[in-house]
């Protein structure tokens, strides 16, 4: 039994992926074979229903200097963020003077609309690399992590914050405390704590097993992030789920007493009720569903090798690195994978050591089966690799079961 990292209550386990390296430490192949690894455990809370990892990785190796992820290498999550910028520049940042604050504002695919729109703004990352290409969009951004002390620093420094917002990155922070700390140290009066990150309805519906990875370290629901912000002198006023990454969810949070919720709140927490995401019996099921679909995963590879039939991987994603480790796929399955972000190519995934190629490795020429680690964009990569279906090519999926398509 491990103890709650929000709340102190009992942590029962429900799933073991073994042995696992950092998602996005991807591998130089001329460097020194030394890898980071641990035990990637996930478990329920029973007194405050949050999902989370029994074992923490250190913060500097999961988001260095270099760390590889491009926000806007999608064009869904381009149009997504447009969409969310136009949202809080007509409601949360009106006014005079409005100041607005990102955590993990990654290469400025949203805080570069703010920018552009000429609101006073401060983007939040330790990611240099990337940070780097946010200034260029004449952003201004701190590249550090933030927490309790970040927060007082940017008050005392900008003025109170009418919104902090953060997009898939508080679940990957294991002192969440800290964090609400820096919030309430930041924020104007009224003002709106903002994230959003992947849905652990969504989740659990569908078998994504492969959103549990080192940088997922909590798995949030709706019940789970109200107690959350009510631990720490929040209150959970308003959720709205998204179709991005398979189904996330926005939560709007606000010092108690600062805002009515919505009705939404409700609805949510009664719809988890009908889900029974607070019963354990839902994680053990859960578990073996995720067995199954290894096992066919595995099994379906090592029928289309025999068959001589050619396989390679589509998008090297941070999702990847739990389903090629804990299945023990590795270059004899599948001989690389295609990624377009330029930070990966010519590398090797973490632990499996699968080769990362460019796009134009894919039609030269072009596989029988592509395995689509990117299933999450699967309508956007599916569109625009319509020649490799018109050549005959199949895609394999794995969630929420084995299938080809």
């Amino acid at each position: 039994m491990t103890s709650c990292r929000i709340c102190g209550g009992t942590v029962q386990e429900f799933f073991d992926f073994g042995r696992q390296p950092v998602s996005d430490a991807f591998i130089d192949p001329n460097g020194g074979n030394t890898e980071f690894f641990y035990r990637l455990t996930v478990g329920h809370c029973t007194t405050c229903s949050m999902v989370q990892q029994l074992k923490e990785v250190p913060r500097d190796r999961m988001f260095p200097g270099d760390y590889p992820y491009r926000s806007s290498g999608s064009a869904v999550m381009r149009k997504h963020f447009a969409a969310t910028a136009d949202r809080f520049l007509a409601t949360e940042l009106v006014g005079e003077d409005p100041f607005y604050v990102e955590i993990g504002c990654n290469d400025g695919i949203l805080l570069g609309a703010i920018s552009r729109a000429g609101v006073r703004h401060l983007g939040v990352d330790p990611a240099e690399s990337a940070v780097e290409v946010a200034r260029e969009q004449g952003c201004r951004v701190r590249s550090c992590f933030f927490e309790e002390a970040t927060g007082a620093e940017i008050r005392a420094a900008e003025g109170p914050a009418q919104l902090i917002f953060s997009a898939n990155t508080i679940s990957h922070i294991g002192y969440i405390e800290s964090i609400f700390a820096g919030a309430d140290a930041l924020l104007a009066p009224g003002g709106a704590f903002v994230f959003e990150d992947r849905y652990l309805g969504d989740i659990v519906e569908h078998a994504y097993f492969d959103q549990i990875y080192d940088e997922h370290f909590y798995l949030f629901g709706v019940r789970s992030v109200q107690n959350m912000a009510q631990r720490f002198g929040f209150e959970l006023v308003d959720v709205e789920h998204l179709p991005v990454h398979g189904g996330a969810m926005r939560y709007t949070t606000a010092r108690a007493g600062e805002r009515a919720p919505t009705p939404a709140v409700a609805e949510w927490l009664a719809s988890e009720e009908k889900q029974r995401l607070a019963e354990p019996e839902v994680y053990t099921e859960f578990g073996a569903r995720v067995e199954a679909n290894c096992r066919a995963l595995v099994e379906l590879l090592t029928s289309l090798r025999a068959e001589g039939r050619s396989v390679v991987g589509y998008g090297a994603t941070s999702k990847s690195a739990t389903v090629t480790n804990y299945c023990g796929i590795g270059p004899d399955l599948i001989p690389f994978i295609c990624d377009s972000t330029r930070e990966k190519q010519g590398r090797l995934t973490p632990g499996a050591r699968i080769p990362i190629l460019p796009p134009d490795a894919f039609s030269d020429p072009y596989p029988d089966y592509a395995l689509l680690f990117a299933w999450n964009h699967a309508e956007e990569v599916m569109a625009k690799e319509q020649a490799f279906r018109e050549a005959g090519g199949r895609w394999i999926l794995y969630v929420p079961d084995v299938h080809i398509v």
